[in-house]
């Protein structure tokens, strides 16, 4: 993600409607045996669920932007990862109108953005059910913690989704945590003259009665804050890199000219970062250029990223390295952001440094000599432990994080070896979810003959600047 501005932070009042449960599943002494809310997370604890493992998301969507209204069906396939007579999905607003697990009517209740299911029958661990909700209303537009805007985002001609960090609750209910990837099929209908936009791949498009309906497939797990669903007036272009993979590229007709220019080199970028990074990870690729006004930044949406307004070669550089480093390899919570955003800014010096600007190197001594005019806050958290929710997205976990990889590349032998260990780790957690932890284990265990510790001690976790560059 690479946030073009900051906004006043403020406290969004959020609704959620109440239905009471008229049937409990309990266990054979009466208990109930629920799955839990959320996954764990040390800044969004109640994002994801416990109790199950979703796999598969079928959402069947129809939108009418003059009224603001969306009806759906989410048909989620998930496994139990233990013994359940109650579950939780996260869905924050609209109004549930019927939930069935395995065909059966089941019970619910909402609490906040908790949507609790208690089945007819308890599922068994190891146990693949699938839960069907029908909800509809007016999605909500959401306020992060550190004030930007995500969730539904309302433009002048439809609609754009965003989901980082917890915005994907707004638009359908699901395990909303970067630790629990799916594979997803959208089925969108929208009025004649409208293209709705998604990640994966266009299957299917009919028109009838006025409608217009979208059928899209994404087959790669993907974590749910990086669906996206675009929905207005876009000129679409459809074309191959020469090495064959297939480009869907939407961009908004006030916005073709330049988008046309900049993404001209969207196949070079696709193939420096295969180069650097290793295969691309997804069977398509492309991007949304949206109005600068829709969205007030970018976002690494999976295999489409949005940008709001054309990209500059730099950004559109950022965004396709997260395809690597935050999409195919997920952070773990969101305390790891680093891992993604500091890749992908990396990724923007060595891109600078290949075309002949300054060096990475030359970057890092700027940075660590100047920073501080360009980020007020570069030394005031260390980018592997933000304070809070609030940070997860300021410039330490960004500029901090890429010094760290500069670190690690400064202390290999040579750059075969840093490009080596970047594509191993690429591959070993390809389609997965990876945490610090991990990356700094993998480090170690691939240079065994360097010592690392400064660099955890000083520059991951240490705090303020450290002494020497």
């Amino acid at each position: 993600m690479s946030r073009s501005a900051r906004l006043v932070r403020s406290t969004a009042v959020l609704l959620a409607l109440a239905l009471p449960a008229v049937l409990t599943a309990c266990d054979s002494d009466g208990r109930e045996e629920s799955g839990g809310a959320g996954a764990g997370d040390p800044y969004f604890p109640k994002a994801g669920n416990g109790g199950y493992d979703a796999r598969h998301y079928a959402l069947d969507l129809a939108y009418d932007p003059a009224a603001r209204r969306l009806s759906g069906t989410a048909r989620i396939t998930a496994r139990a990862t233990r013994p359940l007579t109650a579950f939780d999905l996260d869905l924050k607003g609209m109004t549930v109108r019927k939930v069935t697990v395995e065909g059966a009517a089941a019970s619910f209740d909402r609490d906040g953005q908790e949507l609790t299911v208690r089945p007819k029958d308890r599922l068994d661990r190891g146990e693949t059910f699938e839960v069907t909700v029908d909800y509809a209303g007016r999605p909500q537009t959401v306020t992060d913690p550190d004030g930007s805007k995500e969730g539904w985002l309302y433009t002048e001609d439809g609609a754009l989704a965003l989901g980082q960090p917890t915005g994907s609750m707004a638009w359908f209910p699901g395990s909303h945590h970067p630790s629990d990837k799916a594979a997803y099929d959208l089925t969108v209908t929208v009025p004649a003259g409208l293209t709705a936009v998604s990640n994966g791949e266009l299957r299917g498009r009919s028109t009838a009665g006025g409608r217009t309906t979208f059928v899209w497939h994404t087959a790669e797990p993907m974590a749910s804050h990086v669906v996206t669903l675009a929905v207005g007036r876009y000129d679409v272009t459809s074309s191959t890199t020469p090495e064959g993979l297939p480009l869907y590229v939407a961009v908004d007709p006030t916005q073709a000219a330049a988008g046309r220019t900049a993404l001209t080199r969207l196949p070079e970028v696709l193939q420096w970062a295969q180069d650097s990074f290793g295969p691309y990870p997804f069977s398509s690729a492309g991007a949304i250029v949206d109005r600068p006004g829709d969205a007030r930044y970018a976002l690494e949406t999976q295999n489409r990223p949005v940008f709001p307004g054309a990209p500059g070669a730099e950004l559109l550089v950022h965004e396709i390295a997260h395809q690597w480093f935050g999409d195919s390899v997920t952070p773990r919570t969101w305390q790891d952001m680093w891992l993604s955003e500091g890749f992908a800014t990396y990724a923007e010096w060595l891109w600078t440094e290949d075309e002949g600007g300054a060096t990475a190197e030359e970057t890092f001594q700027e940075l660590y000599a100047d920073g501080e005019d360009t980020y007020e806050d570069l030394w005031s958290f260390p980018p592997g432990r933000q304070p809070s929710a609030v940070q997860v997205s300021d410039e330490p976990v960004y500029q901090r994080g890429a010094m760290v990889i500069h670190k690690i590349r400064r202390t290999l032998a040579d750059d075969d070896a840093f490009y080596d260990l970047v594509q191993g780790w690429t591959a070993a957690h390809r389609h997965g979810n990876a945490g610090t932890a991990d990356f700094t284990a993998y480090v170690e265990e691939q240079a065994p003959e360097e010592d690392f510790d400064a660099i955890w001690d000083d520059w991951l976790y240490g705090e303020g600047r450290p002494a020497h560059p």
